[in-house]
C-alpha cells in the first residue's frame, strides 16, 4: 500500500507548517485518499476549504475509521505565497507546489475538469472509489457512510419514479432495460437543446422494440421548474422532492456537469459517459446503446472531450464524408490494444483517439495549439497541462503511432507549451 502511495504522491508531502510528511510512514494504515484539487485565488473552491475542514475535523475526532482516511491537497496555484497561506487553513498535507508535473499527471488519471474536485481513491490501487467527493463532504458530514464506495445502479435508484401524467411507477420496472440516467436542468440552455433531440432518440429506439428507459435527474432550482421541464418529457424522473436519491445518483456517476446521460446495460453496468455526443452524432440510433468506439472522427459534438486528458489527434488531409476512413484504420489496432490493456487492469485508458480532417474544427484546434499546417500530421495534446507532442512525418504508418504512443506513456517525450 506505502509503495503504491510513494509512486502516487511521490515521497515527501508538506504541511501549513512547513513541516515534511512522509508518504511511506503515512500509507502504513490508510484505506482511502481524497484528492483535493483546487486553487487559492478560487471562490468555490475557498468555501469548499471550510466544508473540508469541518468534515474533516468531526472525521478525525469521532469516527471508527479516523486512522482509514487522509486529504491530500492538490493544487493549481501558480504564486508560492497564495499556495502557502491556503495550505495554513488546512488539517491534511499538500503536494509540494514544485511537483507541477506529478500535478498534472494526477489531474489526468483521475479526470479532473473543474475545482474544486475531490476525488476519493483507494489507497492500496489507487483505483476511484467516489468521483464526487464534494457531494459526500455535503451529505454525509459524519462520515456515516465510509468508504463511499459504489453500488449498484438499481439500489442506489430504487423507489418511485415519476412520469409526467403525474402517475408513479417503482423503480423495478427498468429491469432488463437498458437505461440512460439522464442529468439536466430546464434553466441550462445546452440541457433544452439536448432534450428536444433526446425525445425523439427516445422514441426512436422504442419504436425500433429494443427495451430502453431514461430516469431524469433533476438539478432544477426549484419544483417548479422541475415540473415545467418534466412535462416536456415522455420518460421517468426522481421525484424532485428526493433530494437525497438524486445527490447519490449524482455521487454515484461522478456528475461535474450538466447535460449529461449516462447509459448502462440492461444488467445495470455503465456503457458510456457520453451519450450526450452519441445521441447529437446518431439521431436515428443506428449505433445504439452507443458502445464506446475506439477511434472518433472530431466534430463539434465531441471536441469538448479533448478537455478530458491527453489525446491523440491524426490530422489527415480530408474534406469528403468517408475520407477519414483509412486514418482510422491505421489507428483502430493500437487503440483497441491500449483500451484493452487498461480495462483488464480495471483502469480508465490514459488517452483518447481522435482522427480530424480539413473543416473549420480541426482550424480552429490547429490555431488555438499553434500546430503545423502539415497533413498528415500526427499528435498528442494534453490540453489540461497545456502541453502537445507533435511527430510530423512524410508517413504516417502504424509502427511510427505504435512508437509514438508508447513512448508517451512511457514519458519519453518532451512537451511543448500550447
Amino acid at each position: 500500500m506505502s509503495e503504491f502511495l510513494v509512486n502516487l504522491l511521490g515521497e515527501r508531502l508538506v504541511n501549513g507548517e512547513k513541516a515534511e510528511v512522509d508518504v511511506q510512514a503515512l500509507g502504513s494504515k490508510l484505506s482511502l485518499v481524497g484528492l483535493y484539487f483546487g486553487c487559492s485565488l478560487n471562490g468555490p473552491c475557498k468555501q469548499f476549504n471550510a466544508s473540508l475542514g469541518d468534515f474533516y475535523s468531526k472525521f478525525k475526532t469521532s469516527s471508527e475509521h479516523r486512522d482509514k482516511l487522509e486529504i491530500v491537497f492538490v493544487s493549481s496555484d501558480q504564486d508560492q505565497k497564495h499556495w502557502q497561506e491556503f495550505l495554513q487553513e488546512m488539517q491534511w498535507p499538500a503536494l509540494p507546489l514544485k511537483e507541477r508535473h506529478r500535478k498534472m499527471k494526477l489531474w489526468n488519471k483521475y479526470k479532473v475538469t473543474s475545482i474544486p474536485s475531490l476525488v476519493f481513491v483507494d489507497a492500496a490501487t489507487g483505483k476511484v472509489v467516489c468521483r464526487n467527493g464534494l457531494l459526500v463532504v455535503r451529505d454525509d458530514p459524519k462520515g456515516l457512510e465510509f468508504p463511499w464506495g459504489p453500488k449498484p445502479f438499481m439500489e442506489v435508484v430504487a423507489g418511485p419514479l415519476l412520469r409526467s401524467s403525474g402517475q408513479t411507477a417503482d423503480s423495478s420496472c427498468l429491469e432488463g432495460s437498458y437505461v440512460g440516467v439522464y442529468f439536466s436542468a430546464h434553466w441550462c440552455p445546452p440541457c433544452r437543446s439536448l432534450s428536444r433531440v433526446l425525445v425523439e432518440s427516445y422514441r426512436t429506439v422504442k419504436e425500433s422494440g429494443q427495451k430502453f428507459e431514461i430516469v431524469f435527474v433533476s438539478a432544477d432550482r426549484s419544483e417548479d421548474s422541475f415540473k415545467q421541464y418534466f412535462s416536456e418529457m415522455p420518460w421517468l424522473a426522481v421525484p424532485y422532492s428526493d433530494e437525497g436519491r438524486r445527490s447519490r445518483l449524482n455521487r454515484l456517476y461522478g456528475i461535474q456537469g450538466i447535460p449529461t446521460l449516462i447509459l448502462l446495460d440492461a444488467e445495470g453496468r455503465l456503457v458510456t459517459r457520453q451519450g450526450r455526443v452519441e445521441v447529437l452524432n446518431d439521431p436515428e440510433c443506428r449505433r445504439f446503446p452507443w458502445h464506446p468506439r475506439p477511434v472518433l472522427e472530431l466534430s463539434e459534438s465531441n471536441a469538448a472531450q479533448l478537455n478530458e486528458g491527453p489525446c491523440l489527434v491524426l490530422f489527415v488531409d480530408a474534406e469528403e464524408e468517408g475520407e477519414l476512413e483509412p486514418a482510422k484504420e491505421l489507428i483502430q489496432p493500437i487503440a483497441e490494444k491500449i483500451i484493452a490493456k487498461y480495462k483488464a487492469k480495471d483502469e480508465e485508458t490514459p488517452l483518447l483517439f481522435f482522427v480530424a480532417g480539413e473543416d473549420d474544427m480541426s482550424d480552429s484546434l490547429r490555431d488555438y495549439t499553434n500546430l503545423p499546417e502539415a497533413a498528415p500530421l500526427l499528435t498528442i495534446l494534453d490540453m489540461s497541462a497545456r502541453a502537445k507532442y507533435v511527430r510530423d512525418v512524410e508517413e504516417i504508418t502504424p509502427a511510427v503511432v505504435e512508437q509514438f504512443v508508447g513512448d508517451f506513456l512511457a514519458e519519453k517525450l518532451k512537451p511543448e507549451p500550447i
